[in-house]
């Protein structure tokens, strides 16, 4: 079997801000991987995708045509986020062997719900392979998701597994945080084990602050940067207290939440509570949110269970300062760091996940981790959709 081969990572999460491609060199599989980052582009979403991608995944009504259409739409702009890092890193896309795609999630349930007389909980994420695969004859990893869901999981957090390759440390206990729309942990205890990983979804990310953004600046911005308008406000602690005793706060993992928990909903509820207060009050109250959710789940499911040493912060909310302020302050008995710190660039991180999950599905090796996401047992993930290159692909991993 070929020992090294060239993956593309693509991750386009609950932020919907766009999509990151990671090009990476991988070596090896399962425990002995190795990995070189080559490259990494972030294409941002024009502002009427992103439009139509938060009114489907705020589950406003919609065609289904509109769906379909986001699905090949997506695929495309995939397709374009592909040649652009290709170009950029002085590639040619033949000499790529393998793309992972996260997809566009649209719909995540991990608890079971009344559906036509059935009990059942799903997942949708779009952004067709087959055309990924097909516009750049490459074979495609997508839809990681369903298999573990099928094997009784909640179908994530997923890149536990790659937390677990890439962070273990013989000495010291980490905790990874990734602070996307939703924030999530991995626990690696201290020359852990598979058996011993913990990992869930601990609430909003950057979720509640980016809408409380957009809905207070009329779209003229996305994001706090540095979280500097949250710097100047002050937390409503009535508030807090209120969002704090929501019972996803409260229930023990594994769990995973997304729009359906943190999205417009729950933004009108915290104006609704105080329809006088101000928009950097609001914000910092916000920010606080996710750093005490953080927080009261690290201290709560994570170090009865070990000790830590280490906090390792990853995706967008890494860049903004007042947050990780936050965080320190409220973990203290932790080194706070970036992913940085330690040779992955934050934002880089889960599209590079997908790389490494897409490679471990090539060698036909399980990627779930069943104490992370409830399922009955490992599974090989994902959906695989040949291209062009899949005679060579074959002949290299024979």
């Amino acid at each position: 079997m070929k020992e090294s081969h060239l993956v593309i990572g693509l991750m386009s999460g609950t932020s919907l801000d766009g999509v990151d491609a990671a090009l990476v060199q991988i070596t090896g599989s399962g425990e002995g991987t190795q990995i070189k980052l080559e490259h990494f582009v972030s294409a941002p979403f024009a502002s009427d995708v992103q439009a139509e991608l938060l009114r489907v995944a705020s589950q406003a009504p919609v065609p289904a045509q509109v769906i379909s259409h986001l699905n090949f739409l997506l695929a495309m702009l995939y397709t374009e986020a592909v040649e652009m890092l290709c170009q950029e890193a002085g590639i040619d896309l033949s000499q790529v062997d393998l793309i992972g795609s996260h997809g566009q999630t649209i719909f995540h349930q991990s608890e079971p719900a009344p559906f036509c007389r059935r009990m059942l909980a799903s997942t949708l994420q779009i952004g067709e392979a087959s055309l990924l695969a097909e516009n750049t004859g490459v074979t495609t990893v997508s839809d990681f998701r369903p298999r573990d869901m099928a094997a009784g999981g909640k179908g994530a957090p997923l890149i536990p597994y790659v937390d677990y390759l890439l962070f273990r440390d013989l000495s010291r206990g980490r905790v990874l945080l990734n602070v996307g729309g939703i924030a999530n942990i991995t626990s690696l205890p201290a020359a852990a084990k598979m058996e011993q990983v913990k990992a869930f979804d601990t609430g909003p990310g950057n979720m509640v602050i980016d809408a409380l953004v957009r809905r207070f600046t009329h779209e003229e911005k996305t994001y706090d940067a540095n979280g500097s308008i949250a710097a100047g406000g002050q937390v409503i602690s009535s508030l807090l207290q209120k969002l704090l005793a929501d019972p996803y706060f409260q229930a023990h993992p594994p769990k995973t939440a997304g729009r359906e928990q943190f999205g417009e909903a729950f933004i009108l509820q915290m104006l609704e509570h105080t329809k006088t207060a101000c928009f950097e009050d609001l914000l910092c109250t916000a920010t606080e949110l996710t750093a005490q959710s953080v927080a009261s789940a690290v201290t709560r499911f994570v170090l009865p269970g070990a000790p830590m040493e280490q906090l390792i912060v990853s995706g967008g909310g890494a860049r903004n300062q007042f947050l990780m302020q936050r965080l320190q302050a409220a973990l203290p008995q932790l080194e706070v760091l970036t992913s940085e710190d330690l040779g992955i660039p934050t934002a880089a991180k889960e599209a590079i996940g997908f790389a490494i999950l897409a490679n471990e599905t090539l060698h036909l090796h399980s990627g779930n981790v069943p104490a992370a996401t409830g399922a009955r047992h490992p599974v090989v993930l994902g959906k695989v959709v040949y291209g062009d290159n899949y005679q060579r692909l074959r002949d290299a991993t024979n």
